[in-house]
């Protein structure tokens, strides 16, 4: 008899915290700053036009930077750095390297080289 009214107090109280839960709505949206590193096939390559292309890929959750770095790598060679917040449930940072490497004629590989959570 005492089991079953503990069971019955534990039901109503994890109720009533789950009705509270569920009240609050969700929480923000959990999010990621992300760095590529995108190079391209030759010192030739204009990378202020592949930064244009890149920043224009748009997907629900994915903000670009203002602008990206071109860094030094050898041989005349520079690599674009361009950072971008994505939320977590809607961007995967995979899809979106696919994307990236859609632009085969100006890139050779794109990498992550940072990814912190916000």
């Amino acid at each position: 008899e005492e089991d079953e009214e503990l069971e019955k107090q534990k039901a109503q109280r994890l109720a009533e915290y789950r009705a509270k839960k569920e009240a609050k709505g969700p929480g923000p949206a959990a999010k990621s700053m992300v760095t590529f590193e995108i190079k391209p096939w030759e010192a030739e390559t204009d990378l202020d036009e592949l930064e244009e292309l890149v920043k224009a890929i748009s997907l629900d959750g994915l903000t670009w930077a203002q602008k990206g770095l071109q860094v030094p790598i050898a041989f005349g060679i520079k690599k674009l750095q361009i950072n971008a917040t994505v939320e977590d449930a809607k961007v995967s940072t995979d899809d979106l390297s696919e994307k990236i490497m859609e632009l085969e004629e100006y890139v050779q590989s794109v990498d992550i080289a940072a990814f912190m959570k916000l």
